[in-house]
Formats: C-alpha cells, structure tokens, sequence
C-alpha cells in the first residue's frame, strides 16, 4: 500500500511527533510511505526523500494550471470556490495554509493521476489537508487527515475543517478532547479514531528522590514555543510565588518564539534573574539531558485568545516516561494522561498558592512522589508507545484505502 503523507513543513523540531509516527510507519511493511513538504523543510530525512514545492511553483499554477483545470472541470472549481467563499476564514494566516494547500493540488494532479497512491494522508487540518480534498476531487483516490489542536481550535477550527471533515474517509486525532470537538463540527463518529502518538524507546526508569530538605534546590523545567497558549508569562508568576514562600529552585524554560523579549523582561521585573534561565531551543538529542536534570515538569498550557491551545503535549508523557513528576494546567488533552493525584498534579493557572501547595506535597511525601511516577511511567508504556500507536494507525489506513 502507499500512502502519500502531506506536510506543511518537514522535518520541523516542534514536531519531533511526527517525525516518530513516519519512522515507526515505515517498519510496517505492508505500507510505503511518499513525504511531500509543501512549505520549507529538508529533502532528505533519515535516509528518506522528502518531495519539497517551491513556492516559485505558485507562478506556473497562477498563469499555466488554473487556466488549464478551469477549461478541463470549470464545474468542479466553481463548486469549491464556492464552499471556500461560503465560509468565514480565521485569519490571515488560515488563507495563505489553504490557498497554498489547492495551488499544490492544482499543481501536481495529473503527476498524481499518473502515479498513483492508495491514500493521501494529510497531516493537519489546514494546507494539507486543503491539498487532499481537492486532489480527491481531481483523482478520485480517497484522502484521510490529521486534526489535533490549533487546526480544531484556532479562531474556531480551520476555514473549511467541516467540508473536509465530511469527504475525509478517515480522521486521525491524538486526545479525547479534539475528538469531541470534530464530532460536534459534523464529523462521522465512526470515522474519527483517537489514536495517540507515542515514543519511540523507553528511557530507563531510574531512582529519581525529589529534593526533601528544606535548603535543597528544586530543578523545574518547562519545555515548549515560546507563544501565547503555553502560559510562560503566567508560570513566571507561578515562579515569583515559590520565591516568596520561601521554596529555593532554579527553572529552565525550553524554547524559542516570539514571547522571548517579552519573558526575558519578565523574569527580570520580577527578580528572577540567574533563578530562571531561557535555554532557546534544545534538539531532541539533548532534550534528554534537560529531563535527567530535572526534579519536576511544569506545564501551563491555556486557551489563547484565539481559542487556540496544546492537545496533549508530547513533553508531558515524555516527562512521565522519564519519571519526571508532573504539575500541569487542566487545559484540553493534558488531564487525559496526568490524573491529579494518580500520574501527577493538577493545578489552576491562576491558582498561584495551589502550585506552591504542589511543590511542598512533592518536598514532604515522598511515598507519594514515588507512588505517582510509577503510574505515571504505566500509562505512558500502555498509552504511548510509537511503534504500537502506528501500527494501529496503519492498519486503519489500509483498511480506508482498500475500501
């Protein structure tokens, strides 16, 4: 069977996930795997091409290929300009991801009429899924996609999420959360499958006390783009309130984005300099270093403004795997896998003295700490191994395609 993936960029380092389903993918042998980035990315992965479109391909579409499908199937263009035009698009940004997402369709149809997939699989709900839905309709083979988080959530979901929904055969998502809110925009129960992404090893479980005397230091570390819907700004007061009373740690905060000047002045407003460091970004390779420094992992996602928030972040059961206690906001997918009191703590963002009341359980119950990590490193060897997670993935995959 092969299955053509569409990215909008690959590889990219904020989703090492995906890098983890296609390496897993690609030990089932009954699938072959076609990568195509249609924005950026590298051409060569892990010993795997990866088929990039130029963005200078836009100017063959624009005077060569609409002109050409509009002779070829005016009524079909027409149909789905009109359900673009039928809907109201989130925001800029949305426009461009679809736009880019057709003008790839328009592109590359007839390479695809004559090679052609099983399947095309679209990664997110946005260009490549746009780019499925009209290769569908110019091909006739079927399409699946992917839909998580800001694709179901941003601005209320992405421009024409609910046509795609209703032609995709398929829908992959990764919490309970984004399932929930696909079925409520009209997507087929039956054809939505909750199916997570995972690791690819295990890291060995080791011995990890968490610091109990009152004068030792406390290792916290936060991992994510440094955006809006992490709540970064808000976690450095979470911070200020440990200092106050009377809790001594020292943080790390992986990453990079657009909030960096805005934290850096942050942490120096409110006397945090030299406790909180922003280490920019880590590659995977050294992620591993930062959780075996770690005594605690600190999430607090929130819904931005936009509406937009994490499914289940991927560095929560990394975290857990490692035995990394974990504190975190109830924010969309994230109580799915850290039950308070049963695989970690759960606290309210503005709550900032329930976090301190966190940190002392961890400092004063150390039964308890031991008790949450080892359920903690359960579920994650029961809910989030890659290679178990895509096999899943790709038995479904095959059964759409053979339909």
């Amino acid at each position: 069977m092969r299955i053509v993936y569409i990215f909008t960029s690959f590889p990219v380092r904020s989703e090492t996930f995906l890098q983890r389903e296609i390496r897993a993918m690609r030990k089932c042998q009954e699938v072959e795997i076609e990568l195509w980035s249609l924005w950026g990315g590298k051409n060569e992965w892990e010993g795997l091409k990866v088929n990039l479109y130029p963005f200078a391909a836009i100017l063959r579409v624009i005077f060569f290929k609409i002109p050409l499908w509009a002779w070829r199937r005016p009524g079909m263009l027409r149909r789905v300009w009109g359900i673009y035009m039928g809907e109201s698009s989130p925001d800029l940004m949305n426009i461009g991801e679809n736009l880019l997402g057709l003008a790839f369709a328009l592109d590359k149809a007839d390479y695809f009429k004559a090679n052609p997939p099983d399947l095309f699989h679209g990664v997110w709900g946005t260009m490549p899924a746009a780019a499925c839905w009209l290769l569908k309709e110019f091909t006739g083979i079927p399409f699946s996609i992917g839909a998580h988080a800001y694709d179901v959530f941003r601005n209320g979901g992405d421009w024409t999420l609910r046509h795609k929904l209703g032609q995709a055969r398929f829908i992959h998502t990764s919490t309970n959360s984004a399932r929930r809110r696909l079925i409520e925009l009209g997507a087929s129960q039956a054809n939505v499958r909750l199916i997570r992404r995972g690791l690819d090893t295990l890291p060995e479980f080791l011995p990890k006390p968490f610091p109990s005397e009152e004068s030792a230091t406390i290792r916290i570390l936060s991992i994510g783009r440094l955006v809006p819907k992490k709540g970064f700004l808000r976690q450095l007061s979470i911070m200020r309130a440990l200092l106050d009373a009377g809790i001594l740690f020292e943080a790390r905060i992986v990453g990079e984005g657009p909030l960096l000047g805005e934290l850096r002045r942050r942490i120096d407003s409110l006397g945090l300099s030299g406790i909180v460091t922003l280490t920019g970004p880590l590659d995977y390779a050294d992620m591993k270093t930062q959780y075996a420094w770690a005594d605690v992992f600190v999430f607090t996602g929130v819904v931005d403004e936009t509406g937009d928030r994490d499914g289940l972040p991927n560095v929560i059961p990394e975290a857990m795997a490692y035995g990394v206690p974990v504190i975190t906001t109830p924010v969309s997918g994230t109580t799915e896998a850290i039950a308070h009191d049963r695989t970690g703590q759960v606290a309210e963002l503005d709550d900032v003295w329930g976090w301190v009341d966190a940190f002392q359980r961890l400092r004063h119950d150390s039964a308890y700490v031991e008790r949450t990590r080892k359920a903690a490193r359960e579920w994650v060897e029961n809910e989030f191994c890659a290679h178990a997670n895509a096999a899943y993935l790709a038995q479904e995959l095959a059964e759409v395609a053979g339909k």
